[in-house]
């Protein structure tokens, strides 16, 4: 039986607005931001190239319970996985 692959989603079009970011200890996930006037999470994945996923419309409360998590990769796939997401690109390392 084959695994059911999913194509990389594409880059979002909309305007890329950084978000502050936090180094965390997870197997999945490297860092994490949340700006509260938008109500956007940030997140880094510990795979791949280090692009920035933006997911609108978190709650506060779901970023601070993400944050406390024992396991954020398993808090992320039961909670956020799902919801929708703006992509961006990695941004690129200073010099």
């Amino acid at each position: 039986m084959a695994t059911k692959r999913t194509d990389p989603a594409a880059f979002s079009d909309k305007e890329y607005k950084a978000i502050p970011m936090t180094p965390v200890q997870s197997n999945q996930i490297a860092t994490m931001g949340y700006d509260a006037a938008r109500k956007t999470l940030a997140l880094t994945f510990t795979r791949g190239p280090g692009h920035v996923y933006h997911y609108p419309n978190v709650a506060q409360k779901t970023h601070d319970e993400l944050m406390a998590a024992e396991s954020k990769g398993v808090f992320f796939g039961q909670h956020i996985k799902q919801l929708p997401f703006d992509k961006f690109p990695a941004p690129e390392k200073a010099a």
